[in-house]
Order: structure tokens, then sequence, then C-alpha cells
């Protein structure tokens, strides 16, 4: 059966492909990745992080009804009070402090990439942001699955598998699960030329993504 969402990947299938299957990616499935590209990755998905949550604050401002503003709430207090903190305790991982975070200056692709997401929040209503999200949210779930299927993926001595790990792990699933899920039911429902618009803020986001991994690969301020 066709959903929504897929017709709306349809739409912008190029774009698509280059981002979920980009080299940074391929890199990282077969452990090839150097390191410093992915503290790079890192220290600005931590910035992604924070804006993130800025995302789902406006979100539960966008609310209509208390299903949305409890969605909303929950999903602002899961980055704020989880999230944040497993990505903090990721970075020292990987030899970057706190304190290095604190003072960490935004990458230009950073700055497009989260400031897109809430000016398209700030234009539309609640749908348009879930789309401008959608590339992050259900993305990283599809890449993940991607990658363990293919056969240049390395896990065992791969230092980048717990990142693998996390996006294919049932917590995760269940998530993507319930926002493929939301954006379905909410697309069902939009006129053709709604659809169209809301097609391009989901292609304009995922070319967005792709030049985050891009910036990661030649580590780009």
């Amino acid at each position: 059966m066709t959903t929504p969402f897929y017709r709306l990947k349809q739409t912008c299938q190029a774009e698509w492909q280059a981002y979920c299957q980009h080299d940074f990616v391929r890199q990282l499935g077969a452990g090839t990745l150097p390191a410093e590209a992915f503290r790079h990755y890192l220290k600005q998905d931590y910035l992604f992080l924070v804006h993130f949550a800025r995302a789902w604050g406006l979100a539960v401002y966008k609310s209509r009804n208390m299903s949305e503003l409890r969605q909303g709430l929950n999903s602002l207090k899961a980055i704020v009070d989880i999230e944040l903190d497993l990505h903090i305790a990721y970075c020292k991982e990987w030899g970057i402090s706190e304190d290095d975070l604190a003072t960490l200056p935004e990458a230009r692709p950073t700055m497009a990439y989260t400031r897109y997401v809430l000016d398209a929040g700030h234009r539309g209503d609640l749908l348009d942001l879930h789309v401008a999200l959608a590339p992050c949210i259900i993305g990283y779930a599809e890449i993940a699955e991607w990658l363990v299927q293919q056969p240049f993926t390395v896990l065992e001595g791969n230092p980048y598998a717990p990142w693998i790990a996390m996006y294919v792990s049932d917590g995760f699933k269940s998530a993507i699960e319930a926002e493929r899920n939301w954006i379905n039911q909410h697309l069902a429902d939009v006129s053709p030329s709604r659809f169209d618009d809301l097609a391009r803020t989901f292609r304009d986001a995922t070319r967005l993504e792709a030049d985050f991994w891009q910036m990661g690969l030649d580590l780009r301020d």
C-alpha cells in the first residue's frame, strides 16, 4: 500500500537517496569514516539538538488540541531531559567535553538547516513543522535500517556500530512508527496543492540534511 509519506518521498526520490546513501553514511557503515569527520558531525549535531528542542517547543505553541500539545511536550522533554544528556555522554567518549560543546560555534550548514526548519514551523502550521523535521526524525531510522542490510557494513570492530545500533533499536523504531503514522494521517486529508507545498518543504529539508553529512566530511564551518 502506498502511503502519503511514501508519496512524499517519491516527489524527491533523487534527493532522498542522496541523503540516505551519502558517502558519510556509507563510510560510517563500513567503519572507514575519518574520526575527525565524525567528531565534527557530533559537535554540530549537539547544536542541532538544541534547535530541535526549540522546534518541539514551537510544536507545543502550534498545537490545537490536547493530544497535539502532549505530543509536542513529550518530545520536547525527551530531548531536553534525555537525548541531550545522552549526546553529551556520547561526545565525551569521543573526546569532546561539555565545555567544548557549550562554546561551539555553529557551522553554516547547521545554521541553514535549523533555521529553515524553524522558519517552516513559524510560517506554517503543525503539519509544516512535522514535514520539515521528518527527514531527520524518520530519515535516521531508514538510514540505519538500510545500513544493516548492506554487504559493505561492518558492525564488529566498527567504532560507529553504537550509532547504528541506536537508530535500529526497538525504542527508536517505535517512536518513528508513531511519527510516520501521524504524518500519514494528516497528509491523507490535504489538497493536491497543499501536498505540493509540503513536498517542497520536505525536499528542501532533505537537501539540507545531505549538506549536514557533507559538512562532516569536509570539516566545514
